[in-house]
């Protein structure tokens, strides 16, 4: 394997994982992912593989912000990607009204 196979299969891998029994996480990681996948650079990915540790329920109050991530996982990059995943597919304007 090459170099630059490795981050191509490291997406690929997070795409897979990003599989989830929740319609609403599924929704929101493939957005996710179709937007920033290709240039998502180390640390995101590293938050976002953190992110999919968790369980659907978990998951998907982190991403509804019912919750705010434990300690464990409050990070500049894991936030980062939470506003991004949150943003999902809003038009702009609607991402600026908030």
């Amino acid at each position: 394997m090459t170099a630059a196979d490795q981050p191509t299969d490291a997406l690929r891998r997070l795409r897979w994982r990003a599989r989830r029994g929740l319609l609403e996480n599924d929704i929101l990681l493939a957005r996710f992912l179709d937007r920033h996948g290709a240039a998502l650079e180390r640390p995101h990915a590293e938050a976002l593989a953190r992110l999919l540790e968790l369980g659907d329920p978990e998951l998907l109050e982190l991403l509804l912000e019912r919750r705010q991530p434990d300690a464990e996982l409050d990070a500049p990059s894991v936030r980062e990607v939470l506003a991004e995943l949150r943003a999902g597919g809003a038009p702009a304007t609607a991402q600026t009204d908030r």
